[in-house]
């Protein structure tokens, strides 16, 4: 099984970013990093591909699951490394 394609849009010092940067390192997945900080273009990208307005949201495989609270949900109930190709 190869690893899931993973991006995520962030900020530097948000919290739930941290976390989620934290999370994905723990389980060696590779994840490219889209910073939205002060960037409004990207923002708006970000909101119109998720539907959010809150970072981080992340992306596996180009399908939106959310962000930290879900990615963490999703580990707790075993499904994470699914979707993360692990």
């Amino acid at each position: 099984m190869s690893a899931a394609k993973v991006v995520m849009y962030a900020t530097r010092f948000c919290p739930y970013c941290m976390r989620a940067r934290s999370l994905l390192k723990k389980k060696g997945v590779e994840f490219e990093e889209i910073s939205v900080g002060g960037d409004r273009e990207l923002w708006a990208e970000m909101e119109q591909r998720s539907g959010r307005n809150t970072v981080p949201q992340i992306f596996i495989d180009d399908k939106p699951v959310g962000g930290y609270d879900d990615i963490a949900a999703l580990n707790r109930a075993g499904e994470l490394d699914s979707l993360l190709g692990i």
